[in-house]
């Protein structure tokens, strides 16, 4: 199992507002995007592996879902095929919603 990189609700805050967000990728399933989301692109986890084309190797990425297990399979499974900077997004849209952004719904 890699050791995949961690971004706090924070950093990711900070960057947003800085104009220097990274992709942010939500591996979440439709319904929990519908509910309540960052802004970031869903392509939910069960797909990913065959949409990996759709993102670039080159970007830095985060992977967020609810609170971080999915976003970590992620990660790895990006890794495994060519991604160098992949992040999860520490405590997934649960600690956003928390610590950022109350009204976010998840």
């Amino acid at each position: 199992m890699a050791n995949v990189a961690q971004m706090s609700v924070e950093e990711l805050k900070e960057r947003k507002d800085s104009g220097k967000l990274p992709f942010v990728l939500d591996v979440r399933e439709p319904d929990e995007y519908k509910q309540g989301n960052i802004g970031g692109t869903l392509i939910p986890l069960g797909q990913l592996p065959q949409r990996l084309s759709e993102l670039n190797k080159n970007d830095e990425i985060v992977v967020h879902c609810k609170g971080g297990g999915r976003a970590t399979q992620a990660a790895e499974l990006l890794m495994a095929n060519g991604f160098k900077n992949v992040k999860n997004l520490t405590g997934g849209i649960m600690a956003w919603a928390q610590k950022i952004d109350p009204t976010v719904k998840f």
